[in-house]
């Protein structure tokens, strides 16, 4: 008779127990991206909401950038870096296949025996990651994970061209998930269509870039990304709600991946979300640093006073794949 193999369960319920980032120093007006494209700050502002946004010097590395985030993630946890024992980073702007750059932040912070890996799932990332690290402690192959977004996009932007040119910026967030007493990250609702793959993408493989000696840029085509993102993002979000248990006048704070201020609109419109749920708005100042966004917007809201421990929110990531991930947590 064969042998049985014996499972392991975890913690009955995980949640976010910290959170932390990282801004690059460096501020970038729109007035330095008007002297590369044809275009006004009135547009850039009208079309995307953004003013200013941040890019890395030199020295602010994705992995520079992920530890910083990590640490302050971990120092708003209290939890010793020994115990985490997985580490996700979620970036697309990582230029090397491998070794994940997950390993190298794991030894930086002090774990350095953790599980470690990359996720590409671009500005759905973080809530990858989220997601991923509640199945692990709940699963128990984890006790503790570190959920990390980080992208230098403006290493990949071209900056004449007019459509993406003001868009990208550069950051890192984190989140430390663990054990928890009571549910602090509710179902995930996830997927991805394919069938839109070109909608958003690097404009040129590797391959072709060594042969042209050109880097590789993205590309992205804005109306069709506005319409999915603006009304069938607003279905997933709602769906979110739904699987949490949750209702939108249940809500204190809505962070949806900080891609364009109209796409924010027009899912807070959707939603009918009442005045008193405030609503992230980090792209006005930061940009869309895609994995980023969403810790980078929670933490701003932290420092000007409009999100607390113990506020429910709604957080929602989408795009290139085009992939998207949304779930409802509570604030450490």
């Amino acid at each position: 008779m064969s042998a049985t193999i014996t499972s392991q369960t975890g913690a009955r319920y995980a949640g976010v127990l910290g959170i932390g980032s990282y801004r690059p120093r460096r501020v970038v007006p729109n007035a330095e991206i008007l002297e590369h494209i044809d275009s006004s700050d009135e547009w850039i502002q009208t079309r995307s909401g953004i003013k200013e946004r941040r890019w890395a010097s030199e020295d602010e590395t994705v992995l520079m950038m992920s530890v910083n985030a990590a640490k302050d993630a971990l120092e708003d946890s209290g939890i010793d870096p020994a115990q985490v024992g997985c580490v996700i980073v979620s970036t697309v702007t990582h230029l090397y296949q491998t070794p994940a750059i997950a390993t190298r932040v794991a030894v930086e912070v002090g774990a350095p025996t953790a599980a470690a890996f990359d996720v590409s799932a671009a500005c759905a990332g973080f809530c990858y990651g989220v997601a991923l690290a509640n199945d692990m402690i709940r699963g128990g192959s984890a006790k503790y994970v570190l959920a990390i977004g980080v992208e230098r996009l403006s290493d990949l932007t071209d900056r004449t061209d007019r459509s993406t040119a003001f868009i990208f910026a550069d950051g890192a967030g984190a989140a430390v998930v663990g054990p928890a007493d009571e549910p602090g990250i509710g179902p995930v609702v996830w997927g991805s269509d394919g069938t839109q793959h070109e909608v958003i993408s690097q404009k040129e493989s590797w391959q072709e870039a060594a042969g042209s000696y050109n880097w590789p840029h993205l590309r992205m085509d804005g109306n069709p990304v506005f319409r999915w993102a603006s009304f069938e993002m607003a279905k997933t979000a709602q769906q979110a709600l739904d699987v949490a248990g949750v209702k939108a006048e249940d809500l204190d704070l809505f962070v949806p991946h900080q891609a364009n201020m109209r796409i924010t609109d027009a899912m807070r419109r959707t939603l009918k979300l009442p005045d008193h749920v405030k609503v992230a708005r980090d792209i006005e100042r930061q940009g869309n640093t895609s994995a980023a966004s969403i810790p980078l917007a929670i933490t701003a809201m932290r420092e000007a006073g409009e999100a607390k421990s113990g506020d429910l929110a709604l957080i929602i990531g989408f795009g290139a794949g085009l992939v998207y991930a949304a779930q409802v947590i509570r604030l450490p």
